[in-house]
């Protein structure tokens, strides 16, 4: 089974693929329009011949839905009308993990923003096969 992991952000989509085992950061995605970004998601699916969507679910810290994640469900819900399989991953904190791990790793700012949502996609998508597995 193939798995692609989703960090959906207001401007940005992080994506990471896995065979079922160890989650790779893919690209991000830039967008303006959700309906171009489905298009560029439906694109990368096919190509990458997906099973399975993890979309990142944010949150709050509290553990209640507040406005970002009643737009992550809408999304869910876009994709699944497109009759794709999605699961929902707690996501709290994974931006923040992805940022530590490329300060630690001594990467400029620049090169942080550039790759931020595609880690964080990867921290998801990793974070769902453990759970998965247990």
């Amino acid at each position: 089974m193939k798995y692609l992991g989703l960090d959906l952000g207001t401007r940005t989509l992080g994506l990471s693929v896995s065979n079922g085992l160890i989650a790779t950061s893919l690209k991000t995605i830039r967008y303006e329009d959700e309906d171009k970004l489905i298009n560029e998601l439906i694109k990368v699916i096919d190509e990458y011949k997906i099973d399975c969507l993890v979309l990142g679910f944010p949150k709050n810290m509290n553990n209640t839905i507040g406005p970002r994640a009643l737009e992550t469900l809408a999304f869910k819900e876009k994709l699944e009308q497109l009759n794709y399989k999605v699961e929902l991953q707690d996501e709290r904190l994974s931006t923040v993990s992805a940022h530590n791990y490329m300060i630690e790793a001594d990467m400029s700012r620049k090169k942080r923003k550039e790759k931020v949502d595609a880690l964080a996609a990867t921290i998801i998508l990793q974070t769902y096969l453990d759970r998965r597995d247990k």
